[in-house]
């Protein structure tokens, strides 16, 4: 099935690109699952699970602006409209998966599969950006994730606790002033 997937997300690329390009051009026609149904029926034998191909081109393409912006500051040096078509497709499918289905794709996965689609359908620069962005994009949600997750297993300090806590702190330091003194007096 893995490889099946990978099938999938080379028609939703292609699904992609065609929908922003004829979108752009002002066809009003322009329909994400019609689309999508032309370019899948050669492959609908060996695909098997058509759905996920309709699901992820449906959920992306109603999602550009939003991935998009999400995007620009993780390519700050490039305006997205100044990348390629191909290149800007394949960011927003990457950025999908790893927002929004790391529960069905590792995010890791995601990643590798935008690489590669990078590196068969892209520029010879194209893989490196798309890993670079991508990456950026992994360490910004799971070091959220992860920063998230601590604050919610550290337990939360209530006033008595920090009034015990200051007390035995300042506790300390008499004592250790004491035994300073009482250093200092033997030891003159």
């Amino acid at each position: 099935m893995a490889s099946n997937r990978h099938l999938g997300r080379i028609i939703v690329l292609q699904s992609l690109y065609e929908y922003e390009f004829r979108t752009k051009a002002g066809d009003a026609t322009a329909d994400i699952d019609t689309i999508v149904a032309k370019n899948i029926e050669p492959y609908s034998k060996a695909l098997g699970d058509t759905e996920f191909v309709y699901n992820l081109a449906r959920n992306i393409s109603g999602k550009f602006g939003e991935l998009d912006a999400e995007l620009q500051p993780l390519a700050s040096e490039w305006p997205l409209s100044t990348i390629a078509a191909i290149d800007r497709n394949i960011l927003r499918m990457g950025l999908f998966e790893l927002e929004f289905s790391a529960d069905q794709v590792p995010p890791k996965v995601a990643i590798n599969e935008a690489v590669e689609l990078a590196k068969a359908f892209g520029s010879d620069s194209s893989s490196r950006f798309v890993n670079g962005v991508l990456g950026t994009a992994y360490r910004q949600i799971y070091d959220k994730k992860e920063q998230d997750d601590q604050k919610e297993t550290q337990p939360e300090t209530t006033h008595a606790g920090k009034d015990a806590a200051a007390a035995q702190q300042s506790g300390d330091d008499a004592s250790s002033a004491a035994a300073d003194q009482s250093g200092a007096s033997s030891a003159a």
